[in-house]
């Protein structure tokens, strides 16, 4: 059943701005073009070693965010300052790819960073050199599926997102065409 919305799909988004990148950047082949890959979701949970039921609440939430069931991670050194030894469970993650990721880029976009406090606008600095974008968020209940009432322990967020075939111009570009609120400083080139 399709339904009728007011705003675009991101999808059909990046759709409509692809032919501009690539002739801005100047690659004539479609497929030779920056397209999103995936987008990686972690958070580390270093309060876990102390307390495990932190980690299965911090887990149950990235699983409702995401859609998909969150992995733990476990420590892969032993670090006496932290207190952590090799294999505690110290974290969780998720690899979104597909329509799971088109929806949390969407909701990312379009609902998660307009609730961050004092927003100023997204740090163009994220891109590591490859077109790649990495940023983090201070709270996991920017994100409406988090229920305010069972949040015991702000969280941040890690979120990376791949894409395939780009630099970071190309990237910057393609993320500010879909709707990224970035900084009015200039990216790398």
């Amino acid at each position: 059943m399709a339904t009728t919305t007011v705003q675009k799909n991101i999808r059909d988004r990046f759709q409509d701005v692809m032919p501009e990148i690539l002739k801005k950047h100047g690659v004539s082949n479609t497929l030779a073009g920056p397209r999103i890959e995936k987008i990686s979701l972690s958070m580390g949970v270093g309060r876990a070693i102390a307390n495990g039921e932190i980690l299965n609440v911090v887990s149950e939430h990235l699983t409702q965010l995401s859609g998909q069931k969150a992995t733990v991670t476990k420590a892969k050194k032993a670090v006496a300052n932290f207190r952590s030894r090799i294999g505690v469970k110290i974290g969780c993650r998720v690899t979104l790819r597909g329509e799971r990721m088109w929806a949390f880029l969407d909701k990312l976009i379009s609902l998660a960073i307009p609730r961050i406090k004092d927003f100023r606008g997204i740090s163009p600095k994220g891109f590591d050199g490859r077109g790649n974008y990495n940023m983090g968020l201070r709270e996991q209940a920017l994100f409406h599926e988090v229920t305010l009432d069972k949040l015991e322990h702000n969280q941040g967020l890690n979120i990376t997102i791949t894409i395939k075939n780009s630099t970071d111009a190309a990237s910057f570009d393609l993320l500010k065409a879909l709707g990224m609120p970035f900084r009015e400083a200039a990216a790398k080139k």
